[in-house]
């Protein structure tokens, strides 16, 4: 597991409640996380500051699994 992952991980199981095994690459956060657009929000802005990045809302909008948050997160670490 990625350092990446392992963080994103740990945000969605102290924001949301789940147990870490659901935070899998290819969970969609609404359809099997159940993540309401509040949680989402609060989610993105975690991400946010622990990785001390800038998630415009047009790129949050498209990231639809952790897998594709974990992808984008670990793209602007590198730019």
């Amino acid at each position: 597991m990625s350092k990446t992952l392992e963080k994103v991980t740990r945000i969605l199981v102290e924001k949301i409640g789940i147990a870490p095994t659901e935070a899998t690459t290819d969970a969609n956060f609404i359809k099997d996380l159940g993540i309401d657009s509040l949680d989402y929000a609060e989610i993105v802005m975690e991400f946010e500051q622990s990785f001390n990045i800038r998630i415009p809302d047009s790129d949050a909008e498209r990231l639809q699994t952790v897998g594709q948050a974990v992808e984008y997160i670990d793209e602007q670490l590198n730019a």
